[in-house]
């Protein structure tokens, strides 16, 4: 007898003692956990079709392991910009062994906690939403017309021609906050700065920063 399941977005074709990588659980390795969205029952005689799912048929396995899948690499990169980034992910997965396929009015052998292939991640953020709104009343109003204070130490980039505030906040989060950094500059640095900041390379060359910031550095 074989099932159909869905979990986690997926749909699987499963038989007794398969042992399935699906989507992380909430459960630890050694509990036992009930698919409840049950497609289809077959291999034995007729084939039952759920409309989805099959009222009270649930399919019960053992959860042998919670860990991280293999790595996938993720590249991205920009032409004629010099944009490269390469980052990996490691997705999190549950080991289950199938233990049972029950058809409607069956009972489990097993003693099953109710689950369904829901991640944590989802389960922890409906509190998080939750919890917000109810700080929300009691929250002091924001001073968004309020303008931030620069860090000490930091200058007023939007003092270089072609700069607004939108582009020094970019500056910054590249590392850049002082006139003496950008009075060091070579046309090395302003290519590699270049590929995080798109279009810095123009407005450094037409607004002729390095020696704005000389002067501006004092």
């Amino acid at each position: 007898m074989y099932a159909v399941i869905k979990t986690g977005g997926k749909q699987y074709k499963v038989s007794e003692g398969d042992v399935l990588r699906v989507e992380k659980l909430d459960a630890e390795a050694g509990e036992v956990v009930a698919f409840d969205e049950v497609l289809m029952i077959g291999g034995e005689g007729d084939a039952v079709v759920g409309t989805p799912a099959i009222d009270g048929a649930s399919v019960t396995a053992e959860v042998l392991d919670v860990r991280k899948d293999k790595k996938v690499l993720v590249f991205k990169k920009r032409r004629r910009q010099n944009y490269r980034r390469k980052k990996g992910h490691r997705q999190w997965i549950a080991v289950v062994s199938v233990a049972e396929i029950l058809k409607p009015g069956a009972k489990s052998k097993l003693t099953a906690k109710k689950k369904t292939a829901k991640t944590e991640a989802p389960a922890e953020a409906a509190p998080a939403k939750a919890a917000k709104k109810a700080e929300a009343p009691n929250a002091a109003p924001k001073a968004a017309a309020t303008p931030k204070a620069a860090p000490a130490g930091d200058d007023d980039l939007t003092k270089l021609t072609g700069v607004g505030p939108a582009f020094a906040k970019k500056l910054n989060e590249a590392g850049v906050t002082s006139f003496a950094q950008i009075a060091a500059w070579d046309a090395a640095e302003i290519e590699r700065l270049d590929g995080e900041i798109s279009g810095l390379k123009s407005k450094a060359e037409k607004g002729d920063w390095v020696a704005e910031a000389k002067t501006l550095a004092g």
